[in-house]
């Protein structure tokens, strides 16, 4: 018998092949419910998925026959991890894979937000010609601070490289540092940066984590800009904050109203009055959870969950 693969969601067609030629018998279902997945997940050895629901306790006691779960993107939040590893099911992630396209997307809005460059673009469309309040800022001469330094932080630091500035990054993990970047405390972090750019998983220490006694530890006005997720920031401290001017602008890729997902927004019928503000404030600059997602790393975040899964199964898979 050859190992089963249940593929949940669509990918770049060259992890299905790449699979299919290894050895490995690949199954497809896009559209079943959560349930019905369940009732026949006990059949298959392999699942891979973006984040179309949640693989949770019910869902893992169901699949008694999983030896892995490969997640086409970088975070893992989407499955009860502590409950998969403790059945021996090995969980694959590919943070590699779109690294580079979360730190170009993480410099553009950067740079468009420090010239105004969305504001202006609107308002030449809309007839109107505003030098002197599109007056922007340089990079240069800033500190920018980074908080979560793996493959993102780490992606995005080095893209910095060719910039006058300092970066500085904190991290729970110590001695990560590199030529990129120097490592200090969040203390001083806050006490420095004039840019904040968050490279953080979604989690119980993270939920939340920029809130107006956040915001308000930092020493100087600043800017910042969140790739991660949505969730690890109060959307409501940090409007509240910039009415006040301590923070100047916002790049938000991710907003907390999001679905688990990331495929919709909210379907409630009242816009949060914090979600509004963004929606209309001239510093704010709003992306689709797009900041991974471009054709390059469609295809690299695909290569390295089939090289993964070889690397782990492929013996195994040739010998069945």
């Amino acid at each position: 018998m050859s190992i089963k693969i249940l593929h949940i969601d669509s990918n770049h067609p060259i992890l299905w092949a790449q699979l299919e030629e290894a050895g490995f018998e690949n199954h497809a279902d896009f559209k079943s419910s959560k349930e019905e997945i369940e009732a026949k997940i006990q059949d298959y050895n392999g699942i891979v998925i973006r984040s179309r629901f949640k693989i949770d306790k019910t869902f893992l006691d169901k699949a008694t026959n999983l030896q892995f779960i490969a997640r086409v993107g970088a975070g893992l939040e989407s499955i009860d991890c502590e409950y998969a590893e403790a059945k021996g099911i090995h969980l694959i992630a590919a943070p590699e894979g779109n690294r580079n396209a979360v730190a170009e997307h993480s410099l553009g809005v950067i740079l468009s937000l420090f010239n105004n460059l969305n504001q202006a673009d609107a308002e030449i469309k809309s007839g109107q010609w505003n030098r002197e309040s599109n007056r922007g800022h340089e990079l240069d001469g800033k500190t920018v601070g980074i908080i979560g330094y793996g493959n993102m932080g780490k992606a995005f630091a080095k893209k910095l490289r060719g910039f006058d500035v300092d970066v500085l990054f904190h991290d729970i993990l110590e001695n990560v540092g590199d030529e990129n970047a120097k490592q200090v405390s969040l203390k001083e972090l806050q006490q420095k940066a004039d840019v904040l750019s968050l490279h953080l998983p979604w989690t119980p220490e993270t939920d939340k984590m920029v809130d107006t006694n956040f915001i308000n530890a930092f020493s100087k006005p600043f800017w910042i800009i969140n790739t991660s997720r949505g969730k690890n920031i109060v959307t409501a401290d940090l409007v509240s904050a910039m009415k006040s001017k301590k923070v100047l602008g916002a790049g938000l890729d991710v907003l907390e109203y999001e679905k688990l997902s990331f495929e919709t927004l909210f379907q409630d019928k009242n816009t949060p009055e914090a979600f509004q503000y963004l929606l209309e404030a001239k510093n704010v600059l709003l992306t689709p959870h797009i900041a991974g997602w471009t054709f390059e790393s469609h295809e690299r975040l695909a290569q390295v969950i089939v090289n993964k899964i070889k690397t782990l199964y492929g013996d195994e898979a040739n010998e069945r």
